[in-house]
C-alpha cells in the first residue's frame, strides 16, 4: 500500500492520488453504498491508506461533493465539445429538439453514475454538510447549463418560451427523472439513453420554438 507524501507532492500527483481515490470510491459505494463506502475501504482500494485520503480530503463527503463536480465537468465539456461540432457542421434550420439531441453526453450516462447520484441527493436530505455541498454543485451546474442554452438560443435563433434558467433548471430535473426512472425499470443501456434523448427532445420543444425566420 503506498501513501502520499503530504505537503510535498506535485500539483500533478496530489491531482492523481484525488482521481484515484474517486475511482475507488464509485467501486466501492456501488458495492456497498454510500453510507457503507467507509474511509478505510475506500483508501485500500485506490492502494493508499488513511492518511493519503485526509491529506486529500477532509471528510467522506467533501469525497463525494469532488466527485459531483469532477463528473459535471466532465460532462459540460464534453456538450461543449459537441457544439462546436455542431458549428462547423453547420445547423443554422435545426429544430431545438435536433439541436438537443446532437449536443447531449448521453454516452455518459452509466447506472453506477446516476445510482451515485441519486443516493448523494437521498444523503443530503439527512446531512446538511452533504446538502450545502449539493446545492453548491447543482447551482454550478444551472449557471453552466443556462450559459449553453442562452449561447444555442442567441446562435441558432431559437426563442425560449421561460428564461434560459428556468429551462436550464427543467432539462436538468428532466434528465435525471428519466435516468432514475431507466435504473428503477432495470432498462438496459440502449434502453435508457432512448429514454433520456426522447423526453430531453419533447421538453426542449416545450420550451423553445425553431429558428427565427
Amino acid at each position: 500500500m503506498t501513501e502520499a507524501p503530504v505537503g510535498t507532492s506535485s500539483p500533478r500527483s496530489r491531482e492523481n492520488t484525488r482521481a484515484r481515490l474517486m475511482a475507488a470510491a464509485s467501486e466501492v459505494f456501488a458495492e456497498s453504498g454510500l453510507d457503507g463506502a467507509s474511509v478505510e475501504a475506500i483508501s485500500e482500494r485506490a492502494g493508499f491508506t488513511r492518511g493519503a485520503f485526509y491529506s486529500n480530503f477532509a471528510t467522506k463527503e467533501e469525497l463525494f461533493a469532488g466527485m459531483m463536480q469532477r463528473v459535471s465537468e466532465q460532462k459540460l465539456e464534453r456538450v461543449s465539445s459537441r457544439i462546436r461540432e455542431l458549428e462547423d457542421e453547420g445547423a443554422a434550420q435545426a429544430s431545438p429538439a435536433d439541436i438537443v439531441m446532437r449536443v447531449l453526453d448521453l454516452e455518459g450516462e452509466d447506472r453506477a453514475g446516476i445510482v451515485l447520484m441519486s443516493e448523494i441527493r437521498t444523503n443530503a436530505m439527512r446531512d446538511r454538510r452533504l446538502a450545502s455541498a449539493y446545492l453548491e454543485w447543482q447551482e454550478a451546474m444551472v449557471g453552466r447549463v443556462t450559459g449553453i442554452i442562452a449561447d444555442l438560443a442567441t446562435r441558432y435563433g431559437l426563442r425560449l418560451r421561460l428564461p434560459a434558467a428556468d429551462a436550464a433548471r427543467m432539462l436538468i430535473q428532466n434528465w435525471d427523472s428519466a435516468a432514475v426512472h431507466a435504473v428503477i425499470a432495470d432498462l438496459d443501456a440502449d434502453a435508457t439513453l432512448r429514454l433520456v434523448a426522447e423526453r430531453t427532445a419533447m421538453l426542449a420543444s416545450a420550451i423553445a420554438d425553431g429558428p427565427i425566420d
